[in-house]
């Protein structure tokens, strides 16, 4: 749980790639800075998809994430503002995937983003202040992604709606569960969100069923339908909120963080 002034970090993870991660960073944090929340991602990924698709060119990725956890630059240095008010990112580069090899012998190797995520907050130093921080992590459960894990409070889970899902899933959660009882014991699941789904589908349908009878309340009413919308956004280097609000997609992305908003005010009543 996040202290009274400080930032709610949240992980967005899965180990298996296009499931939806980096769409699901992109426009939970547009529709969170729409209501007037001041959101920071973190891309976190070598592939950099958050910081492409936000528009941040190459030639603005001067300071990014591979700087700030290696210790190199101070958070703040990395922080661009985006297009969408009181939403920015801290970008990520290619030389990230040299940072898992990197960090195996180094000292306090887990906690580098958790240490430099500290600055933010009300009345810190740094002079930079989120109410959320999205940290957009690799499809992988290497060292970027355990230090993403130790740095959050919670957890935030795309899921595709297809065969291999619960199989994944569950590896996923034995790992937060290992980092909760070893690194991080305020770790909590925030949601799984269910992804790409297309209820004609009745593998989709069957999936979706198997989730939600496992997971149970831990997994959110909101599920994010197959769009073309959502697809074409990022190659306009928009979040689809803005390349599209009316679109299905986009309106699904509002009402999940509706669904995670009222999340957090539980944890807190």
């Amino acid at each position: 749980m996040a202290l009274p002034g400080q930032p709610k970090i949240m992980a967005i993870v899965n180990q298996k790639g296009g499931v939806g991660k980096t769409t699901t960073a992109i426009n939970l944090a547009t529709a969170l800075a729409a209501v007037r929340k001041k959101v920071l991602i973190i891309d976190f990924d070598p592939q950099g998809n958050a910081s492409t698709g936000l528009g941040i060119d190459q030639s603005q990725r001067k300071v990014t994430s591979y700087d700030v956890v290696m210790g190199d630059a101070p958070l703040l240095e990395a922080v661009i503002e985006t297009q969408v008010p009181g939403l920015s990112i801290v970008p990520a580069g290619v030389d990230l995937a040299g940072a898992e090899l990197e960090l195996v012998a180094g000292e306090n190797r887990e906690f580098r983003l958790r240490d430099a995520l500290a600055s933010v907050g009300q009345g810190s130093d740094s002079g930079l202040e989120a109410d959320y921080i999205l940290i957009d992590c690799p499809p992988s459960l290497g060292l970027l992604t355990l230090n993403a894990l130790v740095a959050a409070q919670a957890v935030i889970v795309p899921l595709q709606c297809e065969f291999f899902a619960l199989e994944g899933v569950a590896h996923l959660m034995r790992t937060i569960e290992r980092v909760r009882k070893s690194l991080n014991p305020g770790l909590v699941l925030n949601g799984i969100v269910l992804t790409m789904v297309d209820r004609r589908n009745s593998l989709a349908v069957m999936v979706e069923s198997d989730v939600r009878g496992h997971f149970g309340g831990k997994v959110f009413n909101t599920v994010i339908p197959r769009n073309v919308r959502i697809s074409e956004a990022p190659s306009h280097g928009k979040p689809v909120l803005l390349y599209d609000f009316k679109s299905t997609g986009s309106q699904a992305y509002v009402h999940l963080a509706g669904e995670v908003l009222r999340r957090d005010r539980e944890l807190v009543a």
